[in-house]
C-alpha cells in the first residue's frame, strides 16, 4: 500500500487548494452554499483517506477508500459546474480539475487492487 502515503499526500495538497478557493469564492461572490458543496467533497477526499490509514480490516479499508474516490468524482461534477456557470476561470477549472483527476485515478488504483486482493482471500 505505498500508494496509499502518495494519495494522502496530493489528497492533503488539494484540500488545502480547495479551502483556499472556497475563501476566495466566499470573498468575491458571497454565494456561501453553493460554493459549500465544493469545500464539503473536496476536503472529504483526504479525511476519508486519513479514516482509511487506521482501518480495523481489509474491508474498512476499501470502504474508506472508495468513499473517497466518490467523493472525488463528486468535486469534478462541482469543478465542472462552477467552470461552466463562470465562477472559475479556466486557469482555476484547469489546474484543479487535473490535480482532482490525478487523485481519481490513484483512488481508482488503490480500491482496484485492494479488491482484486481482498477477493484472492477469499477464494
Amino acid at each position: 500500500m505505498s500508494d496509499t502515503k502518495a494519495v494522502q499526500n496530493k489528497s492533503e495538497e488539494f484540500a488545502v487548494r480547495v479551502v483556499k478557493l472556497y475563501q476566495h469564492m466566499c470573498d468575491t461572490y458571497h454565494s456561501y452554499e453553493l460554493f459549500r458543496q465544493i469545500l464539503r467533497c473536496g476536503t472529504s477526499v483526504g479525511a476519508n483517506i486519513a479514516e482509511a490509514e487506521y482501518a480495523i480490516s481489509k474491508k474498512d479499508f476499501l470502504s474508506k477508500m472508495y468513499i473517497a474516490l466518490k467523493e472525488c468524482a463528486e468535486t469534478v461534477y462541482w469543478l465542472d459546474l462552477l467552470y461552466k456557470t463562470d465562477y472559475l476561470s479556466k486557469k482555476q477549472f484547469e489546474s484543479l480539475r487535473e490535480d482532482c483527476l490525478e487523485l481519481r485515478k490513484l483512488l481508482a488504483s488503490i480500491t482496484k487492487t485492494t479488491s482484486e486482493s481482498f477477493m484472492g482471500m477469499k477464494e
